[in-house]
C-alpha cells in the first residue's frame, strides 16, 4: 500500500481499534497516513475536538508516525453523503460537508507521495479473483506488484498448485482493454488455454522462471498485547497459526 487514511469518530476518539489499525499500518508497512475525524457534526464543544486531536496525535507518535506532521481532516462522512445524495451535482464550495471530503483528498495528494514503481522488475501479480468471459475465456485480477506484462507475454500460475505456462491474449482496466499494464495497475489479465477451476484467489502470475513456491520460510513475529487487543492465553503446542500472504491465507 501507498498509503491509508485512519478514520477515528470524534465523538469517542482513539478507541483500542484504532491503536490496532495503527499498529496493522506500521507492521504492513504502509509509509503514509492522513486521518479524517469523523462525525465533527456531532461535537459541540471545540475544546473536547481538540483534545481529540491531540490524543489521535500523540498515539501515532508512540507508533512511530510523525504524529505532528500528519494531516488531521474534521469532517462528518454521513452529512457529506446526504448533501450528494440529495443533489449529486453538488460542487466544490457549495456544501460545508461535501468542502470536507475535498479537502481530505487534498491531504492525500499532498501528504502522500506518488510512489516509484518497479517497473524494471520481472513481472508479478498477486491473484484476487476470478471470473469467465463468454467467448473469451477467463480472466484473472488483481494489482500488479512489480514489473510489465504486455499482450502476447508467456506469463506463468504459480502457487497452491502445480506450475502452468500459459499467455497473456488481453488486459484491462476499468473496463478498457490496454496493449500492457504495468507495476500499481490494478488490472485484469486474459489467460489462453486456462479455466476458471486452474486458477484461484492466492496464486501469483509471474515472469516463467522467476519465482517459485516454498512450504518452508523464516519471518519475524510481532505479537499483540493484551492492551493491543492481542491475545490472554499463551501459545500451546500444537498451535495451528493463520498465515496470510499477498492475496492469500494458509494455516499452519
Amino acid at each position: 500500500m501507498d498509503g491509508g487514511i485512519l478514520v477515528v469518530a470524534a465523538t469517542d476518539g482513539p478507541m483500542p481499534q484504532t491503536r490496532e489499525h495503527i499498529l496493522l499500518a506500521k507492521q504492513v508497512g504502509v509509509p503514509s497516513l492522513v486521518v479524517f475525524l469523523n462525525k465533527e457534526d456531532l461535537m459541540d464543544d471545540e475544546e473536547l475536538l481538540e483534545l481529540v486531536e491531540l490524543e489521535l496525535r500523540e498515539l501515532l507518535s508512540s507508533y512511530d508516525f510523525p504524529g505532528d506532521d500528519i494531516p488531521i481532516i474534521k469532517g462528518s462522512g454521513l452529512q457529506a453523503l446526504e448533501a450528494m445524495t440529495k443533489n449529486p451535482k453538488t460542487q466544490r464550495g457549495e456544501n460545508k460537508w461535501v468542502d470536507k471530503i475535498y479537502e481530505l483528498m487534498d491531504a492525500v495528494d499532498s501528504y502522500i507521495p506518488t510512489p516509484e514503481r518497479d517497473v524494471d522488475k520481472p513481472f508479478l501479480m498477486a491473484v484476487e479473483d476470478v471470473f469467465s468471459i463468454t467467448g473469451r475465456g477467463t480472466v484473472a485480477t488483481g494489482r500488479i506488484e512489480r514489473g510489465v506484462v504486455k499482450v502476447g507475454d508467456n506469463v506463468e500460475l504459480v502457487g497452491i498448485r502445480d506450475t502452468r505456462a500459459t499467455t497473456v491474449t488481453g488486459i484491462e482496466m476499468f473496463k478498457k482493454s490496454l496493449d500492457q499494464g504495468m507495476a500499481g495497475d490494478n488490472a485484469g489479465v486474459l489467460l489462453r488455454g486456462i479455466q476458471k477451476a486452474d486458477i484461484e484467489r492466492g496464486m501469483v502470475i509471474a515472469k516463467p522462471g522467476s519465482i517459485t513456491p516454498h512450504t518452508q520460510f523464516e519471518g519475524e513475529v510481532y505479537v499483540l498485547t493484551e492492551k493491543e487487543g492481542g491475545r490472554k492465553t499463551p501459545f500451546f503446542a500444537g498451535y495451528r497459526p493463520q498465515f496470510y500472504v499477498r492475496t492469500t491465507d494458509v494455516t499452519g
